[in-house]
């Protein structure tokens, strides 16, 4: 989500006649787009601002802006924090950022975060970094209250994009030469509650729109983040089954293995229902990969209930995990509860879950050694040649030409724990997307 605001902001400076340029020194307007799940963000931001003062003083006409969760979270403290900061632009006011810059340079600093979405962020023009692959965002907001969770409090709460904005956006897209979209919203699965279907009482439902989405001409691969497993249904398995452009991924937060820190943590579900789902979702599509959250060291979390969250994850056999260590965040429920536990105590048991989930991402990728894969060429990989990404969401590196949007079959040669190795599949090898 932060991604694809950035791409917003960017366009709207594009559009106002500025072009990028890649030292603050040459800058006449620096914006910092935040987030604010982790705690380290605010320490970055900060630090990033302390840095710009002494090239604001040598430029006076640059203009600074903050933007983002952090923004929206922190209000008038980022300005007696750092008073050389012009523009403070919260989540729901991304359209009135240049008119914001334009006061400021007559009228002193300006800031706004204001409490709703007036204007859905996708309406503003974009900057996109990747030609042939985009965000498409159909909901902000979350209506959860999640006892760690931020989101609701700097983003509100969810507001969905009509299914018409959202069609008309991804054809646009593929006329361009876009060919893979990532469906966007903080609970994607809940899109369509807060909609009725003209003309009826009916809601949309998430199934629904995968099923229209997939009809696009020119779009190839469909992606969406990030569900939650409580609001998981049928519909939305057989749609994902069914619709070919929708890839054979998914990601399902886990958080927890723990019934007990899954309702501290105000998680609607519990272990079993969780690993019930991951395997109804593989008996229905089969060769589906899956990744996840997981935190480690909620407030209260025994011994015990990591030990559960370990056997989760060796029962559920995740391809992939972004695992975090807790962070308590302001405002949250979770930040204010007794036993938050030792940094020495969390670090231990990260170890170990990350060692875990290591040994099982290698063994799931060996699983694709010696099939020949479609991949869409992302562009050059880290040691030369070409990166490419499966329907599967696993990155492949293999010799040959990296221009980015390509189709191109792979042989997959080795894995590791988090790409595979691949080389060229005999035969043609695809052109552009």
């Amino acid at each position: 989500m932060n991604e694809h605001d950035s791409e917003r902001i960017a366009g709207l400076l594009t559009a106002d006649g500025l072009v990028p340029t890649e030292e603050a020194s040459d800058a006449e307007v620096v914006v910092l787009n935040t987030c604010a799940v982790r705690e380290n963000a605010d320490n970055r931001l900060y630090g990033q601002l302390g840095h710009l003062r002494p090239v604001k003083e040598r430029n006076p006409r640059m203009r600074i802006v903050v933007a983002g969760c952090l923004a929206q979270k922190d209000q008038g403290l980022i300005q007696r924090r750092a008073p050389w900061v012009d523009v403070v632009v919260g989540t729901h006011a991304l359209p009135s950022l240049l008119e914001l810059i334009r006061r400021a340079e007559s009228d002193g600093p300006q800031m706004d975060v204001r409490e709703y979405t007036e204007v859905f962020p996708s309406a503003l023009p974009a900057v996109r970094g990747d030609r042939h692959r985009a965000w498409v965002s159909v909901s902000v907001g979350c209506d959860n209250r999640c006892t760690f969770c931020i989101v609701p409090l700097v983003r509100g709460p969810q507001l969905s994009r009509s299914l018409g904005d959202i069609l008309a956006e991804m054809q646009s897209l593929a006329d361009r030469g876009v060919v893979e979209v990532t469906l966007l919203g903080q609970n994607v699965n809940t899109y369509g509650r807060d909609l009725t279907v003209p003309g009826s009482s009916r809601r949309s439902r998430f199934a629904e729109l995968l099923r229209a989405v997939d009809g696009v001409e020119g779009i190839r691969r469909v992606r969406f983040t990030s569900p939650h497993p409580h609001d998981f249904t049928p519909d939305v398995v057989d749609a994902m089954a069914e619709c070919r452009s929708v890839c054979e991924h998914i990601h399902f937060p886990l958080q927890s293995g723990s019934d007990r820190v899954l309702r501290m943590m105000n998680r609607s579900y519990r272990a079993q229902r969780y690993l019930s789902w991951v395997s109804r979702i593989r008996e229905a599509i089969p060769g589906v990969a899956f990744s996840t959250d997981i935190i480690v060291g909620f407030p209260g979390e025994t011994e015990a209930d990591f030990e559960e969250t370990l056997r989760v994850v060796e029962e559920a056999r995740f391809d992939s995990a972004f695992t975090f260590q807790y962070s308590p965040r302001p405002g949250t429920r979770a930040a204010s509860f007794p036993d938050q536990l030792p940094k020495d105590v969390v670090q231990e048991r990260f170890d170990r879950l990350v060692e875990l989930q290591e040994r099982i991402s290698l063994e799931r990728n060996a699983e694709y050694v010696g099939r020949t894969l479609e991949v869409l060429v992302e562009g050059e990989g880290r040691k030369g040649g070409a990166q490419g990404r499966t329907r599967t969401n696993k990155i492949a590196h293999f010799p040959g030409p990296s221009e980015p949007g390509r189709f191109v079959q792979v042989h997959i040669t080795a894995a590791h724990p988090h790409h595979l190795s691949a080389e060229p599949a005999l035969g043609p090898l695809g052109g552009p997307g």
